[in-house]
């Protein structure tokens, strides 16, 4: 039997390579930063990674992408990521937004949001978790009522990646309340430079703040900012958070500070390396199950369980480091902020709790334990 062969081809090396350039030049000039698709902003890096054709490097060529694999996109992001290099002034209109624009959109859509998105010019949040809804997205309330030409939308979002910064917010509401609560979901596009837009950014514990507050009172959205069918986005929506769970992001956020851990452990312990060989195994494991999802071999919903290992393994990093460093996890510097900012990783997307459900119940068909 022929073993398998995990090798990048000379070509991807090659891509790999120059990634691997420009997100160290990235970091030399803007800085490395924990969660860097998230934390890591820069318009600058961003026009920088555009002008490589990185940028909507995976979508197809008739809207402007470069209609390359999906593994290239993995190993280039894989770089940056790993590396801390700023890159989430464009992450989210390439991971999600421009697909959806491009295959639910109409092409006045296409044609006024894509370039911006390709160019790196225009920056994209997601409104889409509500306060007392936790991970429950049928039971969002934020509403959206027809009158005339626009929407009139009223509601509240909450950890809103980028909403201070962001250009454009990818908004999903209610517009019809009156059937089951997964019906009558859509997806509107609101320029945040709308009146009646208030965002309060919020700063956790490490002094992060791109999450925020956003409250719309009466924002006037025109009918045409609807991307897909009125009342039948949830599905769209679902198609989003796919490409939102099973990605390279949920696996090397913090691998400056695992490289930073490695070069100071005592390797001559043979349990430290035993820790090392279970993380880089982790490190193994986790990228087979990002190919799996990108090259389209996993069934329909397992990008949960992606997530669940690969962020559950950023965890056991963030451990490892407090381990190996020590009493300097306990100054106000980088490496301890990363350690105190770890927990997030099993809750941003998506808790954990929240993926074994998904698992159980749309992978492995597990029934539902009756209520009470």
């Amino acid at each position: 039997m022929t073993g398998f062969n995990f090798r990048l081809t000379p070509e991807l090396l090659e891509l790999q390579a120059r990634a691997r350039s420009v997100a160290a030049q990235g970091v030399l000039d803007h800085g490395v930063r924990n969660d860097s698709w998230i934390n890591g902003y820069s318009k600058e890096f961003s026009a920088t990674i555009a002008a490589e054709g990185w940028v909507g490097m995976t979508w197809p060529t008739e809207y402007g992408g470069g209609g390359r694999p999906n593994i290239e996109r993995v190993i280039m992001a894989e770089e940056m990521i790993g590396a801390g290099a700023p890159i989430a002034a464009s992450w989210f209109a390439d991971r999600q937004f421009g697909p959806s624009i491009f295959t639910y959109g109409t092409a006045e859509q296409q044609e006024r949001y894509l370039p911006g998105m390709l160019d790196g010019s225009t920056t994209w949040g997601i409104g889409m978790s509500e306060p007392d809804s936790g991970s429950d997205l049928a039971s969002l309330k934020t509403a959206a009522v027809r009158d005339g030409d626009v929407f009139v939308v009223n509601g509240q979002k909450i950890w809103t990646s980028g909403g201070a910064l962001a250009d454009y917010i990818y908004l999903i509401c209610r517009t019809d309340s009156t059937g089951r609560p997964h019906e009558g979901v859509s997806e509107l596009i609101v320029p945040m430079d709308s009146q009646g837009i208030e965002v309060r950014p919020i700063r956790d514990m490490v002094d992060n703040s791109h999450f925020c507050e956003i409250f719309l009172t009466n924002v006037q959205v025109p009918v045409e900012n609807l991307v897909g069918v009125e009342g039948g986005a949830f599905k769209q929506t679902m198609v989003q958070l796919e490409h939102e769970r099973g990605g390279i992001d949920r696996l090397v956020s913090n691998r400056p500070l695992y490289e930073l851990a490695k070069s100071r452990a005592d390797t001559d312990n043979p349990l430290v390396r035993q820790q090392i060989a279970r993380l880089e195994a982790g490190y193994h494991v986790g990228r087979l199950l990002v190919y799996r999802e990108v090259l389209r071999q996993a069934p329909k919903g397992f990008s949960a369980a992606t997530k669940v290992f690969c962020t559950e393994h950023q965890v056991r990093v963030a451990e490892f480091a407090a381990q190996v460093l020590g009493a300097e996890m306990t100054l106000d510097n980088q490496q301890s902020q990363e350690l105190c900012y770890s927990p997030s990783y099993k809750l941003a997307g998506g808790t954990s709790e929240i993926m074994r459900n998904i698992l159980g119940e749309r992978v492995l068909g597990l029934p539902r334990e009756p209520r009470p």
